[in-house]
Parts: C-alpha cells; structure tokens; sequence
C-alpha cells in the first residue's frame, strides 16, 4: 500500500515541476512533499501553530543526513541516534527505528532524489501545556529532504581551504546541557558564532569548550596533523559525529597514529594540516584559523578522497 501511495504521489511531484534548491526562493517555498506524522504532505502545507512548544522552549531534536546514488550513509546510526536524543529531551517520538527508516526512503523516493541532504526532525508540539513543562503535548516527527552541494561553498576553493574565526563563545560543561543529544537548542550559540565568522570573512568558527581547550566549529568536529599523526578533540562535551567516528576508521585503516586528547589553541603554530568533518561538511580543509595557518598538505586530501569513496560506494 504504500509503495503505491509513493508513486502516486511521486507522479503527482513531476506533475508539479519540482524546482531545485537553486531556484527556489525559500526553504519554506517549494515543490514537492514532506513525511510528517506519518503521511506525506505537499511542501508548502508543512506548517504548525504559533504556540508550538518547541518554537518557544527549543524542544526539538534534529538529525543531518545525506544521501549518495539513492542510499543515505550510516542512515541506522542516524536514527539511533535522533532516538537518543529525543529520550535525553524526554521528547516521545512514537515511531520505530525501522518505521523511520523506511519514512526516510519513502520521503527521497516521493522528491525523485538521489544526492540529497535528510533532515528528520522530532519536536514537542502545541498542547495543553504552555509553559516549561509540557508533557501534555504531543511529540511530532517529520522529514524533509532536498539537494544540497558543498556547505562551504561560499568559502576558499577547497584546494587552499576554507578560513575559521575563533569564537567568543564556548561549549558548555555537560553538566549543563545534554551535550552528546543534537538538541536544536544547543545551537543557538553556534549560530551567534558563525554570524560573527561570516562578518569577519570566515567560513565558520573555532569553539573552545567551557575550560579553553579546542573543541569543534560550530557544525563539525575538527581534526590536526603534526608530524605525519592526527590529533582530534576528546568529544567529552560536544557530539561526537557519526563523520568523525567514519574518518577516525578511514585513518587507523590506512595506519596513520592518532591521538584522541585535549588540545589546547596554543599547540595550533605547531600542526600543518587541519580539516573539519560533518554530514553537511562532510571532509572540508582548514586554511586559517585566526592568526593560524595550515596547508591543504596530501593527508587531508587524501580524507576528502577516502571519505568520498566511501559514502559513495556503501550500501547500507
């Protein structure tokens, strides 16, 4: 049954003309459809109520994928990981790891995608309740997804590397915040950061965490070289990407040493090379940071060419 209702719907989509993301003036403005709650919805209908509780409180919890020839990489640890967090957030998302799975297939099939960026997003909605707590609301689930090239792209050519700003603000003590969730709310000072990076002709920014050792740019994780070895933030108060755990098993496959620590911004003179990993930025290096700079040198571009092979070629 719903094999048919996607293909109905997907000759409805071409019907339409779905526009590419290039085109279109908004994300909110599109072509195309949108898994939420559990049925497929036209793009521009994907709406919810002024007083959703998410929208005031940042109860929502989010996952970035990207999909490669039809097949998203790592897609079950993503959803594993969306299920993590929402329980950390006590948010009740009341669908099955492998009802999403198969929502995330359904919702590229239905837009006619092959390389496309998913984001599942799970948050409290409007209810009852209309203060901090809310455990009267109902908890929602969508999933959009759409094309989406290189997140830096408005950054350096990727040959001499993309510049980072150091930010002001650091990533808080995790007995603060639910640190290993990817919690939207989490980001909001990542955001002030790369506002701050982009005004200043940066890419991104450079975050230490709360006791000033390196910890992550705003929306990757973060790796150096020195002496032909890799040195990479312990993830201790910040997530630890599903991109930095894949790149972590690409290096010890090709043997290169690499040491899992706490980095401090002085030993930055020292590394060469330096590059950032994430879904969206998937393997991306680093040419300055501040007063810092580094070589795109063959061991970061080799990741890029690792990295790229791999969700290229997996079949999940």
């Amino acid at each position: 049954m719903l094999a048919i209702v996607v293909v109905v719907l997907a000759r409805l989509a071409r019907e339409v003309h779905m526009s590419s993301s290039t085109n279109s003036p908004g994300y909110g403005d599109r072509d195309g459809f949108i898994w939420l709650d559990g049925k497929m919805i036209p793009w521009r209908s994907a709406r919810f109520h002024i007083l959703t509780h998410a929208m005031h409180y940042g109860s929502s919890v989010f996952e970035g994928e990207r999909a490669y020839n039809g097949i998203i990489f790592a897609s079950r640890q993503h959803t594993e990981r969306l299920l993590k967090s929402a329980q950390a957030l006590d948010i009740d998302i009341k669908y099955s790891a492998e009802e999403i799975e198969a929502a995330k297939r359904a919702v590229l099939e239905i837009n006619s995608l092959m390389d496309a960026y998913v984001r599942p997003v799970a948050w409290r909605g409007d209810g009852q309740d209309m203060g901090v707590a809310s455990s009267r609301n109902p908890c929602r689930l969508a999933i959009a997804t759409w094309p989406w090239g290189r997140y830096y792209a408005a950054g350096a050519e990727q040959s001499k590397g993309i510049q980072l700003d150091v930010s002001e603000w650091k990533r808080p003590s995790p007995e603060t915040i639910p640190c290993h969730a990817k919690a939207a709310g989490l980001y909001m000072i990542c955001t002030l950061a790369k506002h701050r990076a982009q005004r200043n002709g940066c890419s991104d920014a450079l975050m230490l965490d709360f006791r000033g050792y390196v910890a992550e740019a705003t929306g990757a994780n973060i790796f150096f070289v020195r002496d032909g070895e890799v040195h990479t933030p312990l993830p201790d108060c910040f997530l630890n990407g599903i991109t930095r755990q894949t790149v972590l098993k690409l290096l010890k496959s090709r043997g290169i040493k690499v040491h899992e620590r706490h980095i401090m911004p002085s030993e930055l003179e020292g590394f060469e090379q330096c590059w950032l990993t994430g879904t969206a930025a998937e393997v991306e290096p680093v040419g300055k940071i501040g007063d810092y700079s580094f070589e795109v040198g063959k061991l970061a571009m080799t990741m890029v060419g690792d990295y790229s092979d791999l969700v290229r070629s997996e079949r999940n």
